[in-house]
């Protein structure tokens, strides 16, 4: 659906994956109602039926993903672009190729750039056997200029405590990259995209409480700008009634007032200066060329880009062990 003379650009209906718009490249939204926890840190519930594996039927309130006995996803290749994963609810485990590991969710943030290739697992233990395992997390794709496809792989936690939140009346919004009324974010990783501030780079989640209003300023024209209805009822913006489960593309030059309806409506926020070069993506791997696809992939049989250090490849960490990560340089950070 486009329209005319208003900040709306386009809707379009919210999919799976979620469509995105350059610099981003790729966008999931898991939401698991995981149910209580066995002594494997997996689900002790039955996995009959399932696609274990291979498990993404939507119809199901829980799925394994790429698991087999705890869910998420074990080790796998990355190359040319960044992960920004978002934990709203529950943990991710993750450990990678080069030896760095942690634990985080909950509001945490992990940003991790691929560069010229890291492998890494994100796995999802169900710590609580007590009790069900909620998790909600997006993982976001965010693309490296040519000139950064080849650094060196870094990942940085943004933990929730360092996440600057902007309140208003009704109005709560989480901002991961970008700033909002002063409100400014951490530093991403040094070699994104978004660690020049001229590119403008936004990526916040919103919640509106019903009946309540957000206006979203305006920032330089030319930009990408997306907003992810995901949950809720309604919204109104120009006049226009927008049925949740869709995606508002938006004039970047153009500040756009948010009404909810009946609900509170949640959103993802994605805003960035486009890169405006050729992408070419074969699965886990993204490049400028054909050419560029072919090299990853063979630097990635000849090396598993450092192989895998770990004992398993879903690997997790102790039921007992808390929010953590530790860095390729052996710095440790612990959280409660």
């Amino acid at each position: 659906m486009s329209t005319q003379n208003t900040a709306i650009k386009m809707v379009r209906a919210l999919g799976f994956p979620w469509a995105t718009q350059d610099p981003f490249i790729f966008c999931a939204y898991h939401n698991d109602r995981y149910p209580k926890g066995n002594a494997q840190l997996g689900p002790d519930a039955s996995l009959g039926g399932r696609a274990i594996g291979q498990d993404f039927d939507p119809s199901n309130d829980w799925r394994m993903y790429h698991g087999k006995t705890v869910p998420g996803f074990p080790h796998h290749p990355h190359s040319g672009f960044e992960t920004v994963t978002i934990g709203k609810k529950g943990l991710i485990d993750h450990a990678d190729s080069l030896g760095a590991a942690g634990r985080f969710g909950n509001g945490d943030v992990q940003w991790m750039t691929a560069g010229k290739g890291v492998q890494h697992s994100e796995m999802f233990p169900l710590l609580r056997d007590d009790a069900e395992n909620p998790l909600e997390l997006f993982q976001i794709w965010l693309n490296l200029p040519q000139k950064s496809k080849r650094v060196e792989p870094h990942f940085k936690m943004l933990w929730a405590d360092n996440v600057p939140v902007y309140e208003a009346d009704g109005v709560k919004v989480d901002i991961i990259a970008g700033e909002l009324e002063g409100h400014k974010a951490p530093a991403p990783a040094p070699d994104s995209w978004a660690a020049d501030p001229a590119n403008e780079v936004a990526i916040w989640t919103l919640k509106l409480s019903a009946g309540k209003t957000f206006t979203l300023p305006a920032a330089s024209a030319g930009l990408n700008r997306s907003l992810y209805f995901y949950q809720g009822t309604t919204v109104t913006t120009d006049g226009q009634e927008i049925p949740a489960q869709k995606i508002i593309d938006l004039h970047s030059d153009q500040s756009t007032t948010l009404k909810a309806g009946a609900e509170d409506a949640y959103f993802l926020f994605l805003q960035g200066k486009p890169i405006n070069e050729p992408v070419v993506q074969h699965g886990p791997f993204v490049a400028n060329d054909r050419e560029g696809i072919i090299q990853i992939m063979q630097e990635y049989q000849a090396t598993e880009f450092g192989g895998w250090p770990w004992p398993r490849p879903d690997q997790v960490h102790e039921r007992s062990r808390g929010r953590f990560a530790r860095h390729v340089d052996g710095r440790v950070e612990e959280k409660a």
